[in-house]
């Protein structure tokens, strides 16, 4: 056979979700209320064959750690940390939002997951996840594969992915 083969694994199951509160800022002063999504993750890894296992990487690891970094902000508020309008300010046991400078909301701060990304957009959760999976990779040394792509579905019919070439 002529040309260069690839392979390509995906995974995505009804445990692979995370329910969570957001709100987002838009262009010029806008931004919408709280409110939340039922998030759906799906993630496809590409890569050479393991030569031992014939495998690009084992389903049962990927489905594992996936499920982990969903359950990390399954039912909470997911406030930006990189924003230059939203303020995420921890005070004790309590975290204060402000929008613009105008304070907007007052969380426990159990209910929280405080992210380093600009903007809880689906493109921003998408972007996070592969960024947290790749990481979670490469400490399992997982060391052929050669790209990530993570699919992030805040509604039917309504995603957002992100693909990173890591060779």
């Amino acid at each position: 056979m002529e040309g260069r083969g690839e392979f390509r694994v995906s995974v995505t199951k009804d445990y692979l979700v995370f329910a969570s509160a957001h709100f987002i800022t838009f262009a010029g002063h806008r931004c919408e209320g709280l409110h939340g999504h039922n998030y759906r993750a799906r993630v496809t890894v590409e890569g050479a064959l393991n030569k031992e296992s014939w495998f690009v990487f084992d389903f049962v690891e990927l489905k594992r750690i996936m499920k982990r970094l969903c359950d990390e902000i399954d039912h909470l508020v997911l406030l930006p940390l990189r924003s230059d309008r939203v303020g995420v300010v921890e005070d004790g046991e309590t975290v204060k939002v402000s929008v613009d400078g105008k304070p907007r909301y007052v969380f426990p701060r159990k209910d929280c997951a405080l992210l380093p990304i600009p903007n809880t957009t689906v493109e921003m959760l998408a972007q996070l996840l592969t960024e947290r999976l790749h990481h979670e990779l490469q400490t399992m040394g997982a060391r052929d594969l050669t790209a990530i792509e993570m699919e992030v579905e805040e509604n039917f019919g309504q995603s957002a992915v992100y693909r990173v070439t890591l060779q």
